[in-house]
């Protein structure tokens, strides 16, 4: 999200007031409202928990709600987190906020959840279970997207894919977006595809393990937490560096920047804001509140380009992301704009 986009869901929502159907009706200050997160292996999922901590730790502070407590599994598994969410019930929490293993896989546990009134938000890695909340970013345009921009600066050629972790919605939904940017413009053919799991150390070893394999890659297309390892194992093999598109991570944004002063060399940069979390932490209170929620709701992803590279890098933190964190006057805006009120 931009600071215009930003500025103009402020706008929205102060011109709507909020008043009838989203007005907040009930006091949440002795709700409790739980996150469920089921990976915390790559900078962009601790990113979304320090947001987590610092917006709900505010919250409580406040006295906003009783207490938002985050919950990580040790391993990205549904069996796992749907044990977790099922312990969340049993200790009494009034919402969970999700990122899920599987968009189906733990509709079970989630429709637990509500038969025990508990509200359910999920965002990120959403759940298709009816009585959940889904707060989505498209990940398939995402994905899409970069193809579009290497069509605009590129003739065509080879592309390497690094997907993200196996089995997991996002990574599905980017994945096909890419292929679907490729049937669309005719330009170029994926000769490699590889797992990176979001992680620079993970995509640097995959990376360094096809390129052997591979003939010339004219632009590296991702998931996000890849583009730096990527890199450094085309640096590795001795390969020219091609396009890369990077994921808003630190270490992305300051290699990039690097080059282009070096070499004026240009790609771009495309994530969901890690802060997303924050904004399903408002959409639960708002839910608990007495608020006329609509059941889907999105978010545009946070694109970085050429021209703002330098002020997004000024201001996302060493070993962090590019990042939007959400208020709860930005969260009626959404909720606003969802309702199309």
């Amino acid at each position: 999200m931009t600071i215009t986009e930003r500025a103009a869901l402020l706008a929205t929502a102060a011109a709507l007031a909020f008043s009838a159907g989203t007005s907040a009706v009930a006091d949440t200050s002795d709700k409790r409202i739980a996150l469920s997160n089921n990976y915390a292996g790559n900078s962009w999922r601790q990113a979304m928990l320090r947001s987590w901590e610092k917006v709900t730790g505010q919250a409580v502070a406040d006295g906003a709600v009783a207490a938002a407590d985050a919950f990580t599994t040790a391993e990205n598994q549904v069996t796992e987190q749907a044990a977790q969410i099922q312990n969340l019930i049993l200790q009494g929490y009034d919402a969970i906020v999700l990122n899920a293993a599987s968009p189906e896989g733990l509709n079970g546990a989630v429709k637990e959840a509500c038969d025990a009134g508990v509200t359910v938000v999920s965002f990120d890695g959403i759940v298709t279970e009816p009585c959940a909340w889904r707060i989505a970013v498209d990940f398939q345009q995402m994905g899409k997207d970069e193809v579009l921009y290497l069509a605009d600066r590129l003739d065509g050629g080879n592309l390497l894919e690094i997907r993200g972790l196996a089995g997991v919605f996002v990574d599905d939904e980017i994945s096909a977006g890419i292929q679907e940017g490729v049937d669309e413009t005719g330009k170029f053919e994926i000769v490699g595809s590889v797992h990176g799991n979001w992680a620079q150390d993970v995509a640097q070893k995959a990376v360094a393990g096809i390129l052997p394999s591979l003939p010339d890659v004219a632009a590296v297309v991702t998931q996000g937490g890849d583009g730096y390892g990527a890199a450094q194992a085309f640096k590795a093999a001795g390969r020219d560096i091609p396009i890369i598109v990077m994921g808003n991570r630190h270490d992305e944004l300051t290699w990039w920047k690097e080059q282009k002063d070096a070499s004026g060399y240009e790609t771009m940069s495309v994530s969901i804001a890690p802060g997303v979390s924050t904004l399903a932490f408002w959409v639960a209170q708002q839910i608990l509140d007495g608020a006329e929620v609509p059941k889907d709701m999105t978010v545009p992803f946070l694109r970085i380009d050429q021209d703002n590279l330098e002020e997004n890098l000024a201001n996302t933190e060493e070993g962090g992301v590019a990042n939007v964190e959400y208020t709860l006057e930005d969260a009626k805006a959404v909720i606003a704009e969802a309702s199309g009120s």
